[in-house]
């Protein structure tokens, strides 16, 4: 009897099993009749946007590679003037900083200096250059332009330039002091040649053309002579009371 019982459970179980089974498939079955277009409409989607972001780094690095073969192939140009032209005709992309300064230094072999300072304004007022070279295109220009500048706006660009930590700034002292040369402030352009000699990160070469202008300035501005009354106590070849 109690054997009967528990398979008369067992099949009852069974049973409750298979409608359950039967239920969830209906449910599923319904479901999918509902909502099977969103889910396809949903994988689509995501296999579409990945095929399209493929798509995309495909060809902008095509792009990128034929505007670089472009580039080396105007600044392989020999003539100068050619090469700017070849240079001013590259399309804008990625390397469109480079094409300008090059542009620039092509249009400075030929002498046009006034243009070549054209373009470097532009790039150094132009927000979507990179900082660190907005500051190089406005001292290659006072650089292109030397004296022909207004000295007031020569001045001007190379102060903020020769700020502390500034990136170009002992190439902006060293210009700021050729321009105090010129107008007569050799006192001042001997302080910022000082200043250069004396940086620790100066380049070799940088520092011998500091250098030979200070000697051609007479040399080095001369220490401040201590005032006797000031002279510490101790100081050699000195004694306490002595007057100096």
């Amino acid at each position: 009897m109690r054997l009967r019982s528990e398979n008369a459970v067992s099949e009852s179980d069974s049973f409750i099993n298979e409608v359950a089974e039967e239920v969830r498939r209906e449910r599923l079955s319904r479901f999918l009749r509902r909502y099977g277009w969103l889910i396809g409409a949903v994988l689509l989607a995501i296999v579409g946007g990945v095929a399209w972001n493929e798509w995309s780094r495909a060809r902008d690095a095509a792009a990128a590679e034929a505007t670089g073969d472009a580039l080396r192939a105007a600044l392989d140009t020999a003539d100068p003037a050619a090469r700017a032209v070849a240079l001013a005709s590259l399309p804008a992309g990625p390397a469109d900083a480079v094409a300008r300064f090059a542009e620039a230094g092509a249009l400075l072999e030929t002498g046009d200096a006034v243009a070549a300072a054209a373009i470097l304004a532009a790039l150094a007022e132009d927000a979507r250059t990179p900082e660190v070279l907005r500051g190089l295109a406005a001292l290659q220009r006072v650089m292109a332009l030397g004296s022909t500048l207004e000295p007031s706006e020569r001045i001007a660009t190379l102060d903020a330039l020769a700020a502390d930590a500034a990136p170009f700034r002992l190439l902006a002292l060293e210009q700021r002091a050729l321009s105090r040369i010129e107008t007569g402030e050799t006192e001042a352009a001997r302080a910022d040649l000082e200043t250069v000699t004396r940086a620790p990160l100066a380049p070799e070469g940088l520092r011998g053309r500091t250098q030979q202008l200070l000697t051609a300035l007479g040399g080095p501005l001369e220490p401040a002579e201590p005032d006797a009354g000031t002279i510490p106590a101790g100081t050699p070849g000195t004694t306490p009371g002595s007057g100096g």
